[in-house]
């Protein structure tokens, strides 16, 4: 299968993105298509044995729509096609403007009954009103024509009857009907057709202009990237341009530099602020070994790194897909919108029509029955509809990498508001993940030195942050730390290894108990620890007992207030661990947590997952390491930590750049107010329809209003989300 995005123009409306959308999911082949009328894109995944690019574009443009793989868009070439649009609808507006002010001049002083000579001659308004129709009016023909040739209908279809039927209507009045006070006319409605298309490209020019302000998140986040890198070749050092770095090369550094691209320091040490990362104000120190983020900023020393990751695959490219790939993918809620656009625009010419007929033929007045079916035709466009969705999860989606929180879709950002639950892993999450050696107890013949040295090379090859402790601890201490002969670590219990003939285990009970080693001499001095919210480490060497070593997590400095605040929304709050219940319980007393799920092993994480999902809550999980990736891929919404592990980070529906756990409550603030203002456009959008379309089918709405109102339900739902920007996360 394969996954691809197209850029699509020529969408108007909703109805447009629906029957693109409808038209690419029949395709044999296409496993699924989203099409998003704010982004202007379709997200495509095909099989590509039974499809090629081409045949997804021919499809696209025999609908009567523009199409291209995205790849092959020139960002710069789309921002002034972007502006160049802006710019004909401008002029555009500009000259319907100044021809339809005379028409409504002359309307308005018709009905104060004030003659205005010229301004009443009904050839003098024609020959104004056509250019209006015709040339400035050509765009939404020609869309009508696609449209209906591909045998649907969309807001141009509505545009151009309206508007014909107000036109044609005033030529056959002007031409055939009593002449009343020489060339003053009655029923002429040239103002109508011509306000109407001046009010819609009003409404496209201004929701152009809004649509554009919308992925201003994402115009930030590639404003970020630096240009140049100076590169050391030969002993010399060369700028060169960001694209011209390739894998491997030495890249320097100095004071107040943005870091050019993803790397590893190999000499040299600074503080580098990795705010627009992860949100974080403090600078982050770096030293030899360390990563290093391309995008952000050099503090005050000077280091060279390699660069690791170029192009596409640094963390700023990856983040800029990511909130592109959601920014482009439809929310369940917007299911209502789509539902209603497939049918939304033939019921309303048939609500035209029987309007037109009642009118005609039930009461015997053709000018209603015309005025009525153009207001229906007019006011019922579903512009609104289709942009009510899409804008909001724009805004929302870019608002939250703006403050370090990457939501992958619109779904995930939709079900972040139903939150009733949240899990959280210990290590790394609550905790600083970063632990220390406190205690190194001394039980059997070996004495300190010896234990930790056999500890600190048994946990040498281990990835377990408490195994990483010893391993320091040894190196802080002893300075070189041989390998063991065997090393094997055993998931949720410890290590096992062999060393000069040694065999020695470290971990748990729960390790010891499965290989029969009495530790209930010392259950005292293990519980004493564990009171202290210290976790012990026992080491048998030989299947004897041999010592103890004690190590322990500090809790993040923010942990415990963002636990007050998700249990302040009413949001239940659980711990989970693979520690020993009595240390689990030390630590949740610290942070407030009240649900404590101790000594669960990491392949049972996700089962606890299940448990609390039976229950009938949302669960959210929250971890940084490989083994919470089957929880995070579980729960109703995985969060990760993105200090943590990739793959942890792959397996989530929403990263947390920063290890600040107050990003939880934040995330969920902004689906519930993301949603909010979903649901206030929708329902802007369909009380426009539907409080407007009864009142122009009984004749009791001008054309010109009906046109006003349609113009201005697209410009206040962008208008409504684009509000979205001054919500503090």
């Amino acid at each position: 299968m394969k996954k691809q995005t197209y850029k699509i123009s020529g969408m108007t409306c909703a109805s447009c993105s629906a029957r693109i959308d409808k038209r690419l999911n029949k395709v044999d082949g296409v496993q699924s298509a989203t099409v998003n009328l704010a982004t202007e894109k379709a997200t495509i995944e095909f099989d590509d044995e039974k499809l090629k690019d081409s045949d997804v574009v021919k499809i696209i443009v025999d609908l009567g729509y523009g199409a291209q793989i995205e790849e092959n868009v020139n960002s710069d070439r789309e921002k002034e096609q972007r502006e160049e649009e802006i710019r004909k609808l401008r002029r555009s507006l500009i000259i319907s403007v100044v021809l339809s002010s005379p028409l409504i001049v002359a309307m308005i002083s018709a009905l104060l009954n004030i003659n205005l000579g010229l301004l009443h001659n009904g050839y003098f308004q024609l020959i104004i009103a056509t250019p209006v129709q015709f040339i400035l009016g050509f765009r939404f023909y020609k869309n009508a024509y696609h449209s209906l040739k591909s045998k649907s209908a969309n807001m141009d279809v509505l545009v151009s009857m309206g508007t014909t039927a107000a036109y044609l209507f005033s030529v056959y009045n002007l031409f055939f009907q009593e002449l009343m006070e020489g060339v003053i006319m009655k029923d002429l409605y040239f103002e109508a057709s011509a306000v109407i298309i001046t009010l819609v490209l009003l409404g496209k020019y201004l929701e152009s202009v809004a649509k554009g302000k919308t992925s201003e998140a994402i115009k930030k986040l590639i404003g970020l990237q630096a240009k140049t890198a100076r590169v050391i070749k030969n002993g010399e050092e060369l700028d060169i341009p960001i694209e011209e770095v390739i894998l491997g090369e030495i890249i320097i550094v100095r004071p107040g530099e943005k870091i050019p691209v993803d790397g590893k320091v190999i000499e040299g040490n600074s503080a580098v602020d990795e705010s627009m990362l992860t949100g974080e104000s403090m600078p982050t120190n770096k030293k030899e070994g360390d990563r290093v983020f391309g995008a952000t900023i050099n503090k005050n020393g000077t280091f060279k790194f390699e660069a690791t990751k170029i192009g596409k695959d640094t963390a700023l490219a990856q983040i800029i897909k990511l909130v592109e790939d959601a920014q482009g993918s439809k929310a369940p809620i917007q299911k209502i919108a789509d539902q209603v656009s497939n049918v939304f625009v033939p019921v309303v010419v048939v609500i035209a029509f029987v309007s037109f007929l009642v009118w005609f033929l039930g009461y015997g007045n053709l000018t209603m029955g015309i005025v009525s079916a153009v207001s229906v035709l007019v006011i019922a466009c579903p512009c609104a509809l289709g942009l009510a969705t899409p804008t909001a999860i724009m805004v929302g989606t870019g608002k939250g990498a703006e403050n370090g929180i990457l939501i992958k879709s619109g779904e995930h950002l939709e079900t972040a508001h139903k939150i009733n639950a949240v899990i959280l892993d210990k290590t790394g999450t609550i905790t600083k993940g970063m632990p220390d050696v406190t205690d190194i107890i001394v039980l059997g013949i070996f004495d300190k030195q010896d234990l930790l040295k056999l500890s600190a090379i048994s946990e040498k090859k281990s990835e377990h942050p408490l195994g990483v402790a010893i391993y320091n601890k040894g190196k802080d201490e002893l300075i070189v730390i041989a390998d063991p002969d065997k090393f094997e670590a055993i998931p949720g219990q410890g290590v096992y290894s062999e060393i000069e003939g040694k065999k020695i285990y470290i971990g748990n009970r729960r390790l010891m108990n499965d290989k029969h080693i009495d530790i209930v001499s010392i259950e005292n001095q293990i519980s004493k620890l564990e009171n202290e919210g210290k976790t012990a480490m026992l080491v048998a060497i030989d299947n004897d007992i041999s010592g103890i070593v004690a190590v322990a997590d500090t809790v993040k400095e923010t942990s415990k207030a963002a636990i007050e605040e998700l249990e302040a929304m009413g949001i239940e709050v659980y711990m989970i661990t693979g520690d020993n219940k009595r240390t689990a319980e030390a630590i949740a007393k610290q942070v407030g947590v009240k649900n404590v799920l101790a000594e669960v092993l990491p392949e049972n994480k996700a089962e606890e997952v299940e448990k609390l999902k039976k229950q009938g809550k949302v669960v959210a999980m929250v971890g940084d390491g490989i083994n919470d990736a089957p929880a995070l891929a579980t729960a109703d919404i995985g969060m990760a930590i993105g200090t943590g592990t990739d793959v942890a980070i792959e397996a989530a529906d929403i990263t947390l750049m920063s290890g600040d756990l107050r990003a939880i409550p934040a995330a969920i603030r902004l689906s519930k107010k993301t949603i909010s203002k979903i649901k206030q456009n929708l329902f802007w959008a369909f009380f426009y329809n539907i409080i407007g379309i009864p009142f122009a089918a009984l004749g009791m709405l001008n054309p010109v209003i009906a046109g006003a109102a349609m113009a201005f339900s697209s410009v206040s739902v962008v208008t409504n989300s684009l509000s979205l920007k001054k919500f503090k996360c």
